[in-house]
């Protein structure tokens, strides 16, 4: 989103599982991200993207009428809470997090948790795709940034079968050709390379 907006700012990697002291006066709940900004030290991710979208307004990434950001908001908090639990938590954290905090080896019960589930959360973007250009409507949202974020955590480590539904990868393509999206493909987690198609286009 920061990019999409052309907002610069300098990353910094937190090692937040350490529960650094000065990160915890900035952020109490000890979660990424935190968002330096305007003299304050902002956290949860989506408290502030509306900031930035309600400071910074152009591009908008939230549509004009109260229904039309209701469904926005709905598509976001569905990929943030259900998405997440059912599936992020299950796979990225399984297999990433957990050997870069040093606690222990995947637990094979939730890695086949999260490879099921995804199949139906891929088949309701699918659904949601034939009646619309985006997953929120027919503008690009909020909605679609989040759900990319959670897709490219998953894609990095080719737990996405993008041949299950046309629409969801041709929505996945226009969200990766996008110049502010190219960004996020270029990085890198230590001792995880992505695979060859991560950063592809054509994929």
């Amino acid at each position: 989103m920061l990019a999409e907006k052309k907002i610069e700012v300098e990353l910094v990697e937190e090692r937040y599982w350490e529960q650094d002291p000065d990160f915890m006066r900035r952020n109490p709940a000890g979660k990424v991200p935190v968002l330096r900004m305007d003299g304050r030290a902002m956290s949860e991710s989506q408290a502030i993207c509306e900031y930035l979208e309600e400071t910074h307004p152009t591009p908008a990434l939230m549509p004009g009428s109260p229904a039309e950001r209701y469904e926005a908001r709905r598509i976001v908090f569905w990929f943030d809470d259900k998405f997440h639990h059912e599936v992020t938590s299950k796979l990225l954290y399984e297999r990433v997090n957990k050997k870069i905090t040093g606690q222990g080896y995947p637990e094979s019960r939730n890695v086949k948790s999260g490879a099921q589930k995804i199949k139906f959360h891929l088949d309701y973007m699918g659904w949601l795709l034939d009646q619309r250009r985006w997953l929120a409507g027919d503008v690009m949202t909020l909605a679609d940034f989040t759900a990319a974020a959670h897709l490219s955590c998953l894609d990095y480590i080719s737990d996405v079968d993008w041949n299950r539904n046309a629409n969801v990868k041709d929505w996945y393509a226009k969200i990766k050709s996008r110049p502010a999206f190219r960004g996020l493909l270029a990085d890198q987690v230590s001792g995880f390379p992505p695979p060859p198609h991560y950063a592809d286009l054509d994929f």
